[in-house]
């Protein structure tokens, strides 16, 4: 399958509408609780009889409008949106799994899914089994009767794998459980459900949202499987409660329309860095270079319009010569040393001693995470061939090239 003839952006733009009465911007819901016509109003809706907004932790109009737009934006039939990633990610979990329940994960994520699925799912019940994702041999014998999803991100945390999400669903559809795809890296890049994923959730607080101002998540699915999410009697995130405050809602919401300029930009940089880093003889990982061993899968399942991302890293060894090498960019004025990712801004980190810190040692070796690792979400520069100069020459002071 190939999803170039679906355009995100459009989409995106079409889910806008007007409204004479509050303007071009989506108003600010500043209520928690609404009024009902009557009694019999009240009931119904307690009863999921009616449609209408009783609480602003099931829905309120400003987080429902964010939730349209990204609902038009990955092509799925609803979404719901969180107080971030994280409660996306673990809401999501917990509405398809109970105790006695089995997930097959990507051995390479984000740090914080990963602690989930170690050290926190197992106290109540579910096991997790960690596998290459990019080997679906791997994937479909670690299937058992109780599993009930198969979980991964497009572009995997931090080494920048490429998950088959078209393959991968035809596992899943074939043994009948969800796949649930974190799709952060790489928003309009890739549409997953359009590509046969189930679930498609986001940590907002990184390209979408692009400010690093707040932290968001978002769950974008099929109405049913939103409706589950925010059923009153046992929906997990309406009683878990990680609902989005609404004025952060209104914020992404006009930040969502820059995206697919913003995902351009980004990736162009990126691949201007890349091609400089691999002149001057850094190992560079980049999905955008034809040596990436996915990036046919990635020429095959992406949506063109919008490049190869803005993620992309660099070997240098050891922790150490990581560690001199980032500093001396951040004081010459590259970018900030900091996790997350998505900001106008260069960031870079350590991800083994950072946003991958929760995987043990051994398992970090196994997966090929090196200790000298540099992760980039490389910003929105004008003026990126400055930029390069400036990395390079830091380069050179530290003697690294």
């Amino acid at each position: 399958m190939n999803t170039r003839h679906f355009d995100p952006a459009t989409e995106l733009q079409n889910s806008l509408h007007t409204d004479q009465v509050f303007g071009v911007n989506q108003s600010i819901s500043d209520s928690a609780t609404f009024t009902f016509e009557d009694g019999k109003q009240m009931t119904d809706t307690f009863n999921g009889e009616h449609q209408a907004f009783l609480y602003s932790r099931h829905w309120n109009p400003t987080n429902l409008e964010l939730s349209k737009a990204l609902a038009a934006m990955e092509g799925t039939e609803a979404a719901w949106v969180t107080g971030s990633g994280m409660a996306a990610i673990t809401s999501t979990i917990l509405q398809i799994c109970k105790s006695g329940d089995h997930i097959v994960s990507s051995m390479t994520t984000y740090g914080g899914t990963f602690a989930f699925f170690k050290n926190w799912l197992p106290k109540y019940g579910i096991e997790v089994s960690f596998v290459d994702i990019t080997n679906i041999e791997e994937v479909t014998k670690a299937i058992r009767p109780n599993t009930k999803m198969v979980y991964t991100e497009t572009m995997t945390n931090p080494l920048l794998q490429i998950s088959d999400v078209p393959a991968l669903s035809t596992v899943t559809k074939k043994h009948q459980i969800k796949l649930v795809v974190d799709n952060t890296f790489t928003p309009m890049i890739f549409s997953p459900f359009k590509l046969g994923a189930d679930v498609v959730v986001y940590s907002m607080t990184k390209f979408i949202n692009g400010k690093n101002d707040t932290t968001a998540g978002s769950i974008c699915a099929s109405g049913d499987f939103i409706n589950s999410l925010i059923d009153l009697n046992d929906g997990t995130a309406m009683l878990l409660g990680p609902v989005l405050d609404t004025f952060r809602a209104s914020s992404i919401h006009k930040n969502l329309f820059t995206l697919h300029i913003r995902m351009k930009q980004h990736s162009q940089n990126t691949m201007f860095l890349a091609k400089k880093f691999k002149e001057i003889g850094l190992k560079v990982n980049y999905a955008g270079c034809k040596d990436h061993p996915q990036h046919e899968v990635m020429g095959r399942t992406m949506n063109a319009d919008f490049g190869y991302g803005g993620m992309i890293s660099i070997d240098l060894g050891t922790k150490e010569k990581a560690s001199d090498f980032m500093s001396l960019m951040q004081k010459r004025g590259v970018g900030y040393l900091a996790v997350s990712l998505g900001y106008f801004k260069t960031l870079f980190s350590n991800s083994g001693s950072s946003t991958s810190s929760e995987v043990p040692l051994k398992l970090q070796a196994k997966m090929g995470l090196s200790e000298g690792l540099v992760r980039y979400s490389v910003g929105l520069d004008n003026d990126i061939e400055n930029t390069f100069s400036v990395i390079k020459s830091c380069l050179i002071d530290l003697k690294l090239i």
